[in-house]
């Protein structure tokens, strides 16, 4: 099972939806993204948000099409995306997809980058990505990955989350690494590219945000 988060980021920015739809896919939409959904052909499963962002005419559309319906108080201690996250990361999924998350306002991208970190800390064993139509977004842990090339995606970044990223080590990359300590602020790591059909990247501590993107 994969879940789909539909926030309430502008529309220009989302990919074609229906490409991530199958029989294995549960929609969820946040506050705005619920309309964006309808309007779309999409009936998410559940839907989370204090809908502040959507007229009185919007909202009654919304109670009619989605069953299970999770409203709150503008004034509360999480944002909707954070509410919506956590319950999908409690059905144990085998991956998460949030869209309409990265458009916008600057403190909502922050925020639903960092919500990333969470699940991670956690030790939540589920390849959670922010998706646009231009960028692919994840985080990662210690480890070593293997990376495959994508035509519609060509460039690669690695952005230190945490104060340092060390033992970094890029193989297969056009700017190949070995054993680099990288500190956050640093911009060694922005937009790499693969220079044959897969590449790899390691490291031993530290959360890294990779950014998967095309101009």
């Amino acid at each position: 099972m994969n879940i789909n988060i539909l926030a309430g980021g502008p529309v220009e920015f989302l990919p074609n939806l229906h490409t991530y739809t199958s029989e294995n896919d549960i929609w969820v939409g946040v506050d705005r993204g619920v309309y964006t959904l309808i309007n779309k052909d999409i009936t998410p499963a559940i839907a989370f948000g204090d809908f502040d962002s959507v007229s009185k005419d919007e909202l009654l559309v919304i109670e009619n099409h989605v069953k299970e319906l999770k409203r709150y108080k503008p004034e509360k201690n999480e944002t909707d995306m954070e509410l919506a996250l956590n319950w999908a990361i409690e059905q144990k999924p085998a991956s998460i997809r949030i869209f309409g998350a990265t458009g916008g306002r600057l403190d909502h991208l922050l925020a639903n980058i960092h919500l990333l970190v969470k699940p991670m800390m956690a030790e939540h064993e589920i390849n959670i990505v922010l998706i646009d139509n231009q960028n692919i977004l994840s985080l990662k842990g210690p480890g070593r990955y293997k990376i495959e090339k994508r035509v519609d995606k060509k460039y690669i970044s690695f952005v230190p989350l945490t104060l340092e990223i060390k033992g970094l080590t890029l193989r297969g990359f056009k700017y190949p690494l070995e054993n680099r300590h990288i500190s956050i602020g640093s911009t060694l790591c922005i937009s790499n590219e693969l220079i044959s059909d897969y590449g790899t990247f390691s490291f031993s501590e530290g959360i890294l945000l990779v950014i998967r993107s095309n101009d």
